[in-house]
């Protein structure tokens, strides 16, 4: 499903509760930028995280764990497991602009 057509665009996860507060953080500043986003901040294994979100198949799954706090960057996964690296929240917010400005100019 397009970015622009998801019900949710992301979900964003701590690796720890030690990222708790800046995963909760991304996802606010996410919303306020007028996308849906969640925030899975569950004491649970990263890996059960993702896979547990890749069955509901959203757009992106944002990681954070220590580097990306401590960088203020986050860790980018598209649908279909694709790794995107990390980026600052503003080039996320970017890429997402663009990308549901080219699908919706499409339609």
């Amino acid at each position: 499903m397009p970015l622009w057509l998801a019900p949710v665009h992301a979900v964003v996860m701590n690796i720890s509760e030690g990222q708790a507060e800046y995963a909760t953080e991304v996802a606010k500043a996410l919303k306020h930028a007028g996308f849906r986003v969640e925030a899975d901040l569950r004491n649970e294994k990263i890996n059960y995280k993702i896979r547990e979100h890749s069955v509901h198949k959203l757009p992106y799954q944002i990681v954070i764990g220590e580097k990306e706090k401590a960088a203020r960057v986050v860790a980018v996964r598209a649908r279909g497991g694709q790794d995107l690296g990390q980026m600052s929240l503003d080039s996320l917010i970017e890429r997402w602009r663009r990308e549901i400005e080219a699908k919706a100019g499409s339609v």
